[in-house]
C-alpha cells in the first residue's frame, strides 16, 4: 500500500516530523510519501490561514494524486481538515483528514473526549468541524494550549510541557476518557503524553494511517470518491 500524506502548510520541518509519525505507525508492506506545498502559509492557525492554503494545496493534490497517481489512499495533515470535504468528493482514492481521524478514535475507546490544540483561534474551526461531523456531543471541550504551531518545531521542550498543562486541566475539569491532540506538529508528544497521564493520548496522523490500512483491508476503498478523479479547484 502507497499512502501520501499531504501537510498543508510550507514548513517542510514539520512535514519530516509527520512523516517519521506516520512511517512509525504504519504496518509492514506500507509506503509512506510526505509532501507539501510549498506557496501556502507556514502555520495554518486559524480559519484566515486555512483558507490561504486552499490554492496550494489543490493544486498540489491535483497532481500528486489525480494525474500522477499511484497512491492507494491519501492523508490531509491538518488538524483543521483543510480542504477535506472538496478533496473527499473528488479523489479517486480515500481521502482522510487527521481531525475526522483523530475525533472517531477517541469516541472508541472512550465516551468523551477533550481536543488540546495549539492557539485559540483555531477553536472554531476545530468546533465547527465537531459540529459538521456529529461528534460535538462526545466533546468536552476543545482547549488552546496557546503553542504557537511553529513553535512545536522550534521549542519543543517547553511546548510539551505547556500542553502537558492544559491535558492537566482537562483532566480536572472536563473528566475526559481521552485526550486529542489538535495539531499534526505534535504527532511525535503523543506516545509520552498518553505514559504521563495513563489514558489514550489521540494523535490523528497514527490514526489516519492506521484507518487508511483498515479501509483497504476491508476493501472499503474500492470506489473512493465520486468524482472519480475530477479536477479539484
Amino acid at each position: 500500500m502507497h499512502i501520501l500524506v499531504i501537510n498543508p502548510n510550507s514548513t517542510a520541518s514539520m512535514t519530516r516530523t509527520i512523516e517519521a509519525a506516520a512511517k512509525a505507525t504504519a504496518g509492514q508492506g506500507t509506503t509512506i510519501t510526505a509532501v507539501n506545498p510549498t506557496d501556502t502559509p507556514p502555520a495554518i492557525q486559524g480559519a484566515a490561514d486555512g483558507a490561504a492554503a486552499l490554492p496550494g494545496l489543490f493544486r498540489l493534490f491535483q497532481q500528486e494524486v489525480v494525474e500522477k497517481g499511484g497512491y492507494d489512499a491519501c492523508i490531509i495533515a491538518c488538524f483543521d481538515d483543510t480542504g477535506l470535504m472538496p478533496l473527499k468528493r473528488r479523489s479517486p482514492v480515500p481521502v482522510i483528514g487527521i481531525g475526522e481521524a483523530a475525533f472517531h478514535a477517541a469516541t472508541l475507546v472512550g465516551e468523551r473526549f477533550s481536543v488540546v490544540t495549539t492557539l485559540g483561534v483555531s477553536v472554531p474551526v476545530i468546533e465547527g468541524n465537531l459540529a459538521a461531523y456529529g461528534f460535538a456531543a462526545r466533546c468536552g471541550k476543545v482547549r488552546a494550549s496557546e503553542v504557537p504551531v511553529l513553535a512545536l518545531e522550534t521549542d519543543k521542550d517547553v511546548s510539551c510541557e505547556t500542553i502537558a498543562a492544559e491535558i492537566a486541566a482537562a483532566l480536572e475539569d472536563d473528566k475526559p476518557d481521552a485526550i486529542v491532540l489538535g495539531c499534526a506538529g505534535m504527532a511525535d508528544l503523543a506516545l509520552t503524553l498518553s505514559d504521563r497521564f495513563r489514558l489514550p493520548v489521540i494523535d490523528g496522523v497514527a490514526v489516519a494511517i492506521a484507518l487508511a490500512e483498515g479501509l483497504r483491508a476491508a476493501n472499503a476503498d474500492r470506489w473512493a470518491g465520486s468524482g472519480r478523479g475530477t479536477r479539484v479547484a
